[in-house]
């Protein structure tokens, strides 16, 4: 009427989009309730899942023997008895710095070869290249321990049983394979006009490698670098074998700690927390560089 109040009902506030803004609440709930159910908490699960046996295992560290043998582990008064015990009487920080030489020395040889033969398999076409490439597939899938009697009596001979040398050797014999078909499969990534154009510009075949080709190829030689460190530090075979005595790596001196009679539990759930702490800084230290495009950047649009 006029001059009254009209019986007309208010329509409810426009959103962006000519949507009712109730309507598009119920849909931002709707999408939010999904993403919970099936992004988020499958996601916690698998966290939780990964990082349960890891939690127990630093629990177990740091509570008595007398608390552990009574499982009481969660409400026991927190101790660091295991941690002096292991760096000052048992020597740990010796053998960490032994795994530490050896894996630095097996990345340095494994990326040094995996690039300059990943380089030649993707570049160049070649008899026999399929058939090496398949090779290398071959040797990843045989058990390692069936080199570890002729790799004994070479370095016995050679005369490097109980040294780095014979660790490095024995731990690439396994792991640059495998790392050689990671990076060709990032160097087969990169368009080859790239190596075109650094050639006409006056660039060597070594010159195109270092200039254009590893920039790009920064995200793979990470991933290959972290393949290459890793495995060598939890390898326990090789270095038991070849270097058990003088110079024992990280692993050794864990195994060392089981007794016949007698396992000390506190000792080795410390040892095997604080061996897990390096590859796992690096890997966090180093994720930055493993995402992103290989060619991001190298074409100017």
């Amino acid at each position: 009427m006029p001059g009254g109040r009209s019986d007309k009902p208010i329509p409810p506030p426009i959103a962006a989009g000519g949507v009712p803004a109730g309507l598009e609440w119920n849909r931002e709930k709707t999408r939010f309730r999904r993403r919970l159910l099936i992004v988020h908490i499958p996601m916690a699960l698998v966290v939780v899942f990964a990082l349960a046996p890891y939690s127990w295992m630093f629990m177990t560290s740091i509570v008595t023997a007398e608390d552990i043998l009574k499982l009481n582990i969660i409400g026991a008064t927190p101790t660091l008895d295991h941690y002096i015990r292991l760096f000052s009487r048992i020597n740990f920080l010796s053998n960490m710095i032994n795994s530490f030489l050896v894996a630095c020395g097996v990345m340095a040889a494994g990326l040094t070869l995996s690039i300059t033969a990943a380089y030649s398999f993707s570049r160049f076409r070649f008899l026999g290249r399929a058939y090496l490439m398949k090779q290398f597939l071959v040797v990843n899938m045989f058990p390692i321990v069936l080199l570890i009697i002729p790799l004994f009596i070479i370095m016995r001979k050679a005369g490097l049983i109980d040294t780095y040398l014979a660790v490095i050797i024995s731990h690439s014999t396994f792991a640059i394979p495998f790392s050689t078909w990671m990076m060709t499969g990032y160097m087969d990534a990169i368009p080859r006009d790239l190596d075109e154009a650094a050639l006409i510009d006056g660039c060597s075949r070594l010159g195109t490698l270092f200039r254009v080709l590893l920039p790009l190829c920064m995200p793979g030689i990470v991933a290959t670098g972290i393949y290459l460190f890793i495995t060598s530090w939890n390898e326990y075979l090789y270095a038991s074998t070849l270097a058990g005595g003088e110079m024992k790596t990280i692993t050794v001196a864990i195994q060392s700690l089981i007794g016949e009679y007698v396992i000390e539990w506190g000792l080795l759930t410390a040892g095997g927390f604080v061996g897990s702490l390096p590859a796992t800084i690096l890997f966090l230290f180093l994720q930055r560089r493993l995402v992103g495009g290989l060619t991001q950047g190298a074409v100017k649009g």
